[in-house]
């Protein structure tokens, strides 16, 4: 009897600054970023998705990454394994991002450091090791091309599904304008 491999996803997206509110978690539109993200995890998990990769960059990896965990307090069969490229890699992290890094590795089921030290090309051996290792990508993109955009073309050589979050095509919904206020608000 053959035993099947786990279905696994990997994540990737854009630093803060690049997401809505530029990361700030009491904004509208971060918070509707962050409950796709949980819709995606949820529906993967409900796929058969029980492998969860983060390279545990600030923004979506960290989002991501406590997303999982949070699921994980339901199913309990998920495991979550975090690709850091280099070993200090959150040296420069502060306060929410710092805590929520040592909160996931701390409740992650796996830590994996590729390397010692920080190299140019770290970052995109990481993506390269967590597509290699999965079946899905999810990504939140807004510039393709960016390391997100490098991941997607990764996923894509390989051949696996990719569900992808397009931060342009959600802009308007996410950030509405002051002009869109009803007129009772104006």
């Amino acid at each position: 009897m053959k035993v099947q491999k786990p279905l696994a996803m990997c994540f990737s997206g854009h630093r803060p600054e690049m997401l809505p509110g530029k990361g700030n978690r009491s904004v509208e539109g971060y918070k509707q970023l962050k409950s796709m993200v949980d819709l995606h995890v949820y529906d993967a998990i409900n796929e058969g998705y029980s492998v969860f990769y983060t390279g545990m960059a600030r923004g979506v990896d960290l989002l991501a990454a406590l997303t999982v965990l949070s699921y994980r307090n339901i199913y309990r069969h998920i495991k979550l394994i975090c690709v850091i490229p280099y070993r200090h890699q959150n040296d420069k992290y502060i306060k929410k991002d710092a805590y929520d890094y040592g909160w996931i590795t701390y409740r992650a089921d796996q830590v994996i450091c590729l390397q010692e030290d920080y190299s140019r090309d770290c970052m995109r051996k990481r993506n390269q090791y967590m597509v290699d290792h999965s079946d899905k990508l999810l990504a939140v993109v807004k510039n393709y091309k960016s390391g997100t955009g490098m991941t997607i073309n990764m996923a894509k050589r390989k051949g696996i599904p990719i569900d992808i979050i397009d931060l342009n095509s959600l802009e308007p919904l996410l950030e509405p304008s002051p002009d869109s206020a009803p007129d009772y608000l104006k």
